[in-house]
């Protein structure tokens, strides 16, 4: 997607397009589906969300129904800092799987990924409502809220400047923990 929104940006598109976004078409590309959908959000091109899944040991497109309610928590809160919907929607451009094949089949590959997503919805409000996740995750990046941090996002930077400023400064400060299990804690404490 990351190319895509470059080709926009060099002809001058990105005000006449905005990004289909595929759960699928993410891992393919190696990366995964709330990282596309984030990306798309925060360049102010998120559309719409094509939900179908596919099998992370195949490799190729397998276009499955959503099943799993931790990604499509996660996914749905991108959604909702989004603002929800505002120029397309949910789809599902999947199939069921090889030993699927008989018309009930569909029937419940659809119920299941819709139940899916409204459970998750569901998880995804609570987890906004709470603002726990939120704040952690602000505070793990407050950095980028003092003096440099915003000077580096308004473009007042290279890495040459960068490299200048850590020579002067000399050591680093040390790390901080990410605290990713307790991250991960919290939000299975919803699901």
């Amino acid at each position: 997607m990351e190319a895509c929104f470059a080709f926009l940006q060099k002809y001058g598109l990105t005000e006449y397009f905005r990004f289909n976004i595929e759960a699928n078409h993410a891992t393919l590309a190696g990366h995964d589906f709330v990282h596309e959908l984030r990306f798309a959000r925060e360049v102010g091109l998120f559309g719409s969300v094509d939900a179908n899944r596919g099998d992370l040991l195949l490799g190729w497109d397998t276009d499955q129904f959503p099943n799993d309610v931790t990604e499509c928590t996660l996914a749905l809160l991108e959604v909702l800092e989004a603002g929800g919907f505002t120029t397309g929607g949910l789809n599902f451009d999947a199939h069921v799987h090889r030993e699927s094949f008989e018309p009930v089949d569909l029937f419940h590959a659809h119920i299941g990924g819709m139940d899916t997503f409204a459970k998750a919805l569901k998880i995804a409000a609570a987890i906004r409502k709470d603002g726990q996740l939120a704040g952690m995750v602000k505070e793990r990046y407050s950095s980028w809220d003092g003096k440099l941090g915003k000077e580096i996002e308004a473009g007042k930077h290279s890495f040459k400047t960068l490299r200048e400023y850590m020579e002067k400064k000399g050591e680093p400060e040390a790390n901080k923990s990410g605290r990713v299990e307790l991250f991960e804690n919290i939000l299975n404490s919803y699901l």
